[in-house]
């Protein structure tokens, strides 16, 4: 049964939520690990995309934006778009859109200390190379707190949210869905890990392309930014524990 926007999950953080099953925390990184509106490396990325499309193509900004919006819709990705009809090799474009100034990101306690009270494995899930997804949690200052990151080359480049890739990344990782939770930006991205049987959050941001268009059935809870909703959920592990030993 679909959903429409008014009858979503509610964002609010101010009763925690209990999902005390989950064994596994599963991250998309970009603009879901940290905010965008603190950290601007999606506008530093954006500039580089349109860019490299300009000198490959020899083409003006305006024609690149349409131009992405069109392998996008065909193909889920500008990468795997050029992929697909230019023959591109995947680490010529992903070396120049990474190459960006990362300054913006900045270890936060209230960050560090919500990870490190969840329990169980996390685990990064994103379409960037494992060379920028490692310079962000180290920007972060959370890269202790991560197993292991699956990355685009990890799923051949192939787009999110091709139920494949939710596949390989499970059985790579000994992942049991049931038992997961997954996080993420783009809300399309969770139709595959809600399938599966995993738990999921959206990070609610502003990017048009980020809604949920299709009523967000597969949308468990939403959160407008990632720490405070972690440290919500921590404090219902602690009620669930507590309750537990007070039935023990």
């Amino acid at each position: 049964m679909s959903r429409n926007a008014s009858t979503l999950p509610s964002a609010a953080t101010a009763s925690p939520v209990d999902i005390s099953h989950v064994e596994t925390w599963v991250f998309d990184l970009d603009n879901t690990l940290y905010h965008p509106s603190r950290c601007d490396l999606f506008p530093h990325m954006d500039r580089r995309i349109n860019a490299f499309l300009c000198e490959l193509l020899k083409i003006d900004t305006d024609e690149a934006n349409r131009l992405r919006q069109r392998l996008w819709k065909s193909y889920g990705t500008t990468l795997r778009g050029l992929m697909e009809t230019h023959g591109l090799a995947p680490d010529e474009f992903l070396d120049y859109v990474h190459d960006i100034d990362r300054r913006s990101l900045a270890a936060n306690a209230a960050r560090a200390a919500a990870q490190a009270r969840l329990a169980g494995r996390q685990l990064i899930l994103t379409h960037a190379k494992e060379k920028h997804a490692l310079a962000v949690l180290d920007g972060l200052g959370v890269t202790r707190h991560f197993e292991d990151i699956f990355d685009g080359a990890a799923a051949q480049h192939a787009p999110k949210p091709q139920a494949a890739i939710y596949d390989a990344f499970c059985r790579r990782h000994a992942v049991d869905p049931r038992a997961a939770v997954m996080f993420e930006d783009m809300a399309c991205n969770l139709a595959p890990a809600a399938a599966l049987g995993m738990t999921t959050v959206w990070i609610r941001t502003d990017r048009p392309n980020a809604q949920a268009q299709d009523g967000g059935a597969y949308i468990h809870h939403i959160a407008d930014d990632l720490v405070p909703w972690l440290t919500a959920v921590r404090v219902a592990r602690r009620m669930a524990q507590a309750a537990d030993e007070a039935g023990s």
